[in-house]
């Protein structure tokens, strides 16, 4: 596996994500940024946060399979979500949640969030892009 997952002992110990990867691979994977479209382009989850963030990370995982990756080989994620407050945390998480349930995987490693004023199209929740790294 090109990437470790650490959560060193001076830094505290987040439920959400690891603090640190360590990647080894010699290829690394860039994946634009994905936001809640189907296959067809059509918005999964108008206006449902939760639905919109396991949109993006089921698209996330359908770009890392299609060049032989998986979350195992993300380095990191950046999430942004419009209007970000932290009592949207629990959507968020929920979001992921079931994403990762879909997956077979649990999607932890270091990410940063980001509160942004507005993403590509109005109905737009959140976009999330990652970097991996695979041999």
């Amino acid at each position: 596996m090109a990437i470790i997952l650490v959560n060193p002992s001076g830094l505290p110990e987040v439920d959400a994500y690891r603090q640190v990867s360590i990647a080894t691979g010699s290829k690394l994977v860039f994946i634009a940024g994905q936001v809640a479209w189907d296959v067809n382009g059509v918005t999964v989850g108008k206006g449902d946060l939760a639905a919109q963030v396991e949109q993006c990370y089921l698209n996330v995982g359908a770009a890392l399979a299609e060049v032989g990756a998986s979350f195992d080989d993300v380095a990191k994620l950046t999430i942004y979500v419009v209007d970000w407050t932290p009592c949207k945390m629990s959507q968020l998480m929920d979001g992921i949640a079931r994403a990762a349930t879909k997956l077979g995987v649990t999607p932890v490693p270091p990410g940063t969030l980001l509160g942004v004023a507005a993403l590509d199209i109005p109905e737009h929740l959140v976009e999330i892009e990652a970097t991996a790294v695979i041999d």
